[in-house]
């Protein structure tokens, strides 16, 4: 509507412009050619050559006898009627009246034209467009009504206690008295809180659907700009606009981006995103009650907000949105799946088995892939495989086969691979093996992977162990079958990983006796302040810490060359396997360590667990782990 205002409005002027120049220059130029001087129109009529004359005013447009007009401009005390009735010419007079109006708009009509401008940029400057000159100043809060595409509840899968808290706020706007009878008041704001990807906006958009009340959603980022003043001016004027809605509903999404603890910047009190915090706190709970305005934020990172934020009668209620469990995923599958034709194999709780510390969206881009997988091969429906291969492109990265590898890499990396396997197998707790790999993917050339059995919300010590040991089969299986000598740096990122184990396990679990349980890992010297970092602990802490961690992966390192010493035969047989057939499932690598024959016509198992259960990582893991994966050389 705004834009077909302001193409009506540049039509308009490029008109009046155009008729004000086709006035002036089309008379004055008619003039210029035709013009005669006084004189010589008086000698024209005495002479007999003028045919007949018009009087307008001063001036005197009149025909010669050659047939062509002619305009001149007579004297004020010149005598022209006597003159011309004398001499027997016709003559008419135009009336006064309408020339004069005619002359009066013409020239009122460039001071009409620039006043017009003038206000129209004036109303622009003042907010009547947000987009003007002015216009940063307004609220950028758009007001969410979806017709074709409302989300409800019933898409929401996987949150059940998020859904609870958000229900009945929802309640709450259709059936106030239901809560207020008790002298219960409706929370005046709800935080949502979790990983990226699990479904925070989707709740929102879902609340929306819900309510059937006005929804403004608003990103954090649209308050802060680079003049002093501007998001506190939004921030009030999206309340301004709340109001006229109420009740209502108002989403800020990455609230973090204008919710940050003040005085962390350079800019003190009169820094802009503090100035817009500051506004915003007053407008939730200041001395003026938004009776019926709810305010909900979403953030990613609760641990950077202001306090002032948390308080009681701001955001009331801090809403965690996680990770979902085995029973959640099952339910996120099956609504992504709603729109795709499944195959008749598919069962969706052992793909959720299969994808623990998968978020919301990591779930929603599995199905994707399946369905784009199952289309590039030309099938009517989705199936299993189109999930496992979606699956482990998800996980480990898409193959590459077109790579390039000598008969001796594929032979290093297949004992290499079949090291992690073999120890993986046989120390006291870790992951159950899914899949054993000398494809190259992503950046690895060959991989491991494990995957939970269920999730997981704590790890002990001897799975720690038992991560480390198996992260050093792989260095070890080339040490033993190659020689100190041939040993390549293949295991960079395993020696990667079990170094931050190690490390976490000393400063952070309270592993180490000598240490005792304290945490040395986020300690940071307070005193510093901003001339410098470092720790808390001297030098002497720093040793033992050093020391206790190479410990650890020695350990690891022991078990695994004792593991792979006792079963150098596993070893040999599992490395000719992944040779032959390149990638061995969890069911397959134990038939190839016991001496069976692998019928991959009849026995390929599709499952996700390969005959195996699925294991667990710990909540602070976001996807399975992925054992083992070899690197090539890396870059110096």
């Amino acid at each position: 509507m705004g834009n077909a205002r302001n193409i009506v409005f540049w039509v308009v002027l490029f008109l009046l412009v155009l008729t004000l120049f086709n006035l002036f220059s089309g008379g004055s130029g008619a003039g210029m050619s035709n013009t005669k001087s006084y004189s010589e129109f008086v000698t024209a009529v005495e002479s007999d050559s003028v045919q007949s004359v018009t009087l307008d005013g001063e001036q005197v447009r009149y025909r010669g006898s050659d047939g062509v007009n002619y305009v001149t401009v007579k004297p004020a005390d010149a005598e022209v009627t006597n003159l011309l009735i004398a001499q027997g010419i016709p003559v008419t007079a135009q009336s006064q009246e309408q020339s004069a109006l005619s002359s009066f708009l013409i020239g009122l009509l460039p001071f009409v034209l620039l006043i017009g401008v003038w206000v129209y940029f004036m109303n622009r400057m003042q907010g009547g467009g947000k987009g003007g000159a002015m216009g940063f100043g307004k609220s950028k809060a758009k007001l969410l009504t979806e017709k074709h595409g409302r989300v409800t509840f019933d898409e929401v899968a996987g949150i059940d206690e998020a859904k609870d808290e958000l229900e009945e706020i929802v309640e709450f706007l259709r059936n106030p008295q239901k809560f207020s009878r008790l002298g219960g008041k409706i929370p005046k704001g709800a935080l949502l809180v979790g990983p990226p990807g699990t479904g925070k906006t989707l709740l929102a958009r879902a609340i929306a659907g819900e309510a059937g009340v006005p929804f403004f959603t608003i990103s954090g980022s649209d308050f802060v700009e680079m003049f002093v003043g501007v998001g506190a001016s939004r921030v009030r004027d999206m309340f301004e606009q709340a109001k006229k809605n109420a009740p209502c509903i108002v989403f800020i999404d990455e609230i973090d981006a204008v919710g940050r603890s003040r005085g962390a910047g350079y800019g003190g009190g009169n820094d802009e995103r503090e100035q817009t915090l500051n506004q915003l706190l007053v407008e939730m709970d200041g001395f003026e009650a938004n009776e019926g305005i709810i305010i909900i934020a979403a953030t990613n990172r609760p641990d950077v907000l202001d306090p002032a934020l948390l308080r009681p009668g701001r955001f009331d209620r801090q809403v965690t949105v996680p990770n979902p469990d085995i029973k959640g995923r099952e339910k996120i599958l099956s609504v992504h799946a709603r729109k795709v034709p499944l195959g008749p194999d598919v069962d969706l709780r052992i793909i959720a088995r299969g994808t623990p510390g998968f978020s919301g969206a990591d779930l929603a881009n599995l199905v994707n892939e399946s369905a784009l997988m199952a289309a590039r091969v030309g099938r009517r429906f989705v199936t299993m495989i189109d999930f496992e291969s979606a699956r482990d492109k998800v996980m480990m990265g898409a193959e590459r086969r077109s790579m390039v590898m000598t008969e001796d890499e594929k032979k290093l990396t297949a004992y290499h691979e079949a090291g992690h396997a073999v120890v993986g197998l046989n120390v006291p707790q870790h992951d159950p093996i899914h899949k054993a790999t000398i494809i190259p993917r992503g950046r690895a050339l060959g991989l491991v992977l494990s995957l939970p059995e269920r999730d997981q919300l704590s790890v002990s010590y001897t799975k720690y162990t038992s991560k480390i040991a198996m992260a050093m089969g792989g260095r070890v299986a080339e040490e033993l079958v190659f020689g100190l000598d041939q040993v390549t740096s293949g295991a960079s990122s395993d020696i990667q990983q079990v170094s931050k184990i190690a490390r976490a396990m000393v400063t952070q679990f309270g592993y180490a006796e000598e240490l005792g349980f304290v945490d040395y890992a986020n300690e940071q010297n307070s005193y510093l302040g901003n001339y410098g970092g470092g720790t808390n602990h001297s030098a002497d802490t720093q040793k033992i810490i050093d020391d206790k961690v190479k410990a650890l992966v020695q350990e690891g390192y022991d078990t695994a060359k004792r593991i792979l010493t006792e079963k150098r035969d596993d070893l040999e047989r599992l490395a000719q396997g992944l040779l032959e057939y390149e990638t061995l499932t969890g069911s397959e690598i134990t038939r190839v360590m016991a001496g069976e024959a692998l019928n991959r016509g009849d026995d390929q198992d599709d499952t996700p667990s390969g005959g195996n259960t699925i294991p667990t990582v710990p909540k602070t893991r976001k996807k399975p782990q992925i054992d083992g994966g070899m690197e090539p050389e890396p870059t110096v």
